[in-house]
């Protein structure tokens, strides 16, 4: 899965009622991509749709992560914390070595 994949299976796990129009907006993507996106989710089995019983908009889909799709993002949700507190201590080690390096300069 990629990261584009992972944030619209996080976006439409948040509010499953989104239009591909909304979500399109919200992540910053053309509407076709989106579309791509979502078919990509559905072909894969991570999300589901369905319509709209009482809607007004007879083409409004309420889209439903499946147990597999639940899964997935729980994965890639723990492998990118993972990666981000690996950067995070990296950092963390730089900036203090360039602390220390400063402080010498320094005195």
């Amino acid at each position: 899965m990629d990261e584009l994949q992972f944030r619209t299976l996080r976006e439409l796990a948040r509010d499953g009622t989104l239009s591909q129009r909304d979500l399109s907006k919200r992540m910053g993507l053309s509407l076709g991509r989106v579309n791509y996106l979502v078919n990509e989710l559905l072909s894969a089995g991570y999300i589901k749709a369905s319509r709209f019983k009482n809607s007004r908009n007879k083409i409004a889909y309420m889209y439903i992560l499946t147990p597999k799709g639940m899964s997935v993002k729980l994965a890639q949700t723990y492998n990118f914390l993972q990666r981000k507190r690996e950067e995070y201590h990296r950092l963390r080690e730089e900036i203090e070595a360039l602390r220390q390096e400063t402080e010498s300069i320094v005195r």
